[in-house]
């Protein structure tokens, strides 16, 4: 049964992974960034409103009490009360969510206009801890699923394109070389480093040696498809639809080679930014209240 199914070798299902999903999400959030930076922008040089007017207070208020706000995540970790809150996850996205409302909020008080020391330092600490924090949720993104989940997806991929050991056929048996520049691929991507500088170059250049050998390996499979497609006479639309099967399912499994293999950097990466991130948020905090006390003196 397994030998017939690897028969129809052209006819590859498409797949989506985590990795393609999170790099989504990551643009959604720059994008999401961006905007309210030129709407922030736009919004504070109209003139509408001052800094110190009634709507320019409330509006730092609502911020400063969002970033302060944001100290209730690594307080539900503590403390042993606040576990019956809520799960963790749902704590992870009002976090987040706070973490992108508290600087906007503030971002419209401040009207991109700094007069006070105090004013400035509150101010170039959200922007660090709001930096931060994107970083942040992209390098979660890459781990969050874990290695062991990393590595089921890559044997999922190699098995529905038949590349795992033992198989009778893979569904790529129609383009050899394309074939072996994966094999190739998987097996220096996931080979134990030489030393710290190797694992380093690797992880830096694991991305566009991956594009790059997507390029030749599309290129590869058109060219296998095409004099498949001109053998057997199929219509236009069955050699597109395989096509695009074909560079989905070789896209989705380099970027499963890829993840796995740089989950441990990721992970590392992780730690040493919560070490950093945390402070940060303390350091916000005392200069929002240092500038809040500043404000009500003078």
């Amino acid at each position: 049964m397994a030998h017939h199914a690897h028969a129809i070798a052209p006819d590859i299902p498409a797949a989506t992974t985590s990795s393609a999903r999170n790099g989504m999400s990551v643009r959604v959030i720059w994008s999401v960034v961006a905007l309210i930076v030129v709407v922030t922008w736009l919004v504070g040089r109209s003139g509408l409103y001052k800094p110190g007017s009634d709507f320019g207070y409330y509006l730092g208020l609502a911020g400063a009490l969002a970033m302060l706000a944001l100290l209730l995540y690594p307080l539900r970790k503590h403390v042993r009360w606040l576990h019956a809150l809520g799960a963790m996850r749902q704590w992870f996205r009002l976090h987040m969510f706070l973490g992108i409302a508290g600087p906007t909020l503030i971002l419209l008080h401040s009207t991109y206009h700094l007069g006070s020391v105090n004013a400035t330092v509150a101010f170039y600490s959200m922007l660090i801890v709001a930096g931060s924090g994107i970083v942040g949720r992209f390098i979660y993104g890459k781990i969050h699923h874990g290695l062991y989940g990393r590595q089921a997806t890559l044997r999922e991929l190699q098995t529905r394109l038949g590349l795992r050991e033992g198989e009778m056929r893979s569904r790529l048996y129609f383009a050899p070389a394309v074939e072996e520049r994966l094999r190739v691929f998987e097996q220096r991507a996931l080979a134990p480093g030489a030393g710290l500088l190797s694992e380093a170059w690797r992880f830096f250049t694991l991305a566009p040696r991956a594009r790059l050998l997507a390029f030749i390996c599309r290129r590869g499979v058109d060219r296998a498809l095409t004099r498949r497609a001109e053998k057997r006479r199929w219509p236009p639309a069955k050699l597109k639809a395989r096509r695009q099967n074909a560079k989905a399912m070789i896209r989705d499994y380099l970027h499963a080679v890829i993840d796995t293999a740089q989950f441990n950097t990721y992970a590392r990466l992780f730690s040493w930014w919560h070490v950093l991130h945390v402070p940060l948020v303390y350091l916000l905090v005392v200069s929002a209240v240092v500038h809040v006390i500043a404000v009500h003196m003078y």
